[in-house]
């Protein structure tokens, strides 16, 4: 079986606080790039095998497909071995979100594929645990995200009409690092309120807490 792990961009990222457990409470909005993607199959086999083409990736034994293989073998140890193959298209450390999804899809597709009685819940437990915005992909659809970036509330765009270009310019940015170069607070307005404002007024209000230090 094969699946198509699409891409995400945030449209507004506003960071309110580090956390206890050592991550942060945020606000943004997910998108899905649906023609923006990677290609994952996993078939059937005696012994696991994970192979990969297209752009470089991290090691094998710490790519999130086989985390997320590794995760489920946990609470299913009779889950069968699988071939894993993986074409990465989407740039990493370029906030695409592109290891998330792959390892989103990676918890489906097996839930597919071996007809295992897991609920949704279970799902996004798992998904959580391999990243922040894994959960978003289970969803895949344009969402508020707050939280981690797990809790979910589905909302509508005013983008009909409208083309997103996409500029990759092959700078590599550390999630951690990132978060570490931030100063927090917590905006007056809620992001869901200035998305609903027309577009053209983004500019001005709809705010990437990470570009000031990126850039």
């Amino acid at each position: 079986m094969i699946v198509f792990p699409n891409a995400k961009i945030n449209i507004g990222l506003r960071v309110h606080r580090r956390r206890d457990d050592g991550f942060h409470d945020i606000e943004t909005c997910f998108y899905p790039l649906l023609t923006v993607r990677d290609a994952l199959e996993i078939i059937p086999t005696t012994e696991f095998q994970f192979t990969q083409t297209g752009l470089p990736l991290d090691a094998i034994g710490s790519n999130l497909c086989v985390r997320a293989y590794d995760i489920m073998k946990k609470d299913f140890p009779d889950l069968p071995a699988v071939s894993m193959h993986l074409h990465k298209s989407i740039p990493s450390g370029a906030g695409l979100g592109g290891g998330s999804a792959d390892a989103s899809f990676t918890l489906q597709l097996l839930c597919k594929k071996f007809k295992l009685q897991v609920d949704e819940k279970q799902v996004a437990d798992w998904a959580l645990q391999l990243g922040s915005d894994c959960p978003f992909f289970l969803l895949n659809r344009p969402a508020i995200g707050k939280g981690r970036g797990e809790l979910l509330e589905p909302v509508e765009m005013p983008l009909k009409g409208f083309k997103i270009l996409l500029i990759n310019p092959g700078i590599h940015i550390p999630t951690g690092w990132a978060f570490s170069a931030l100063s927090t607070s917590v905006p007056e307005t809620d992001l869901a309120v200035l998305l609903q404002q027309p577009v053209e007024q983004w500019r001005n209000t709809v705010i990437n807490d990470f570009e000031k230090p990126v850039f």
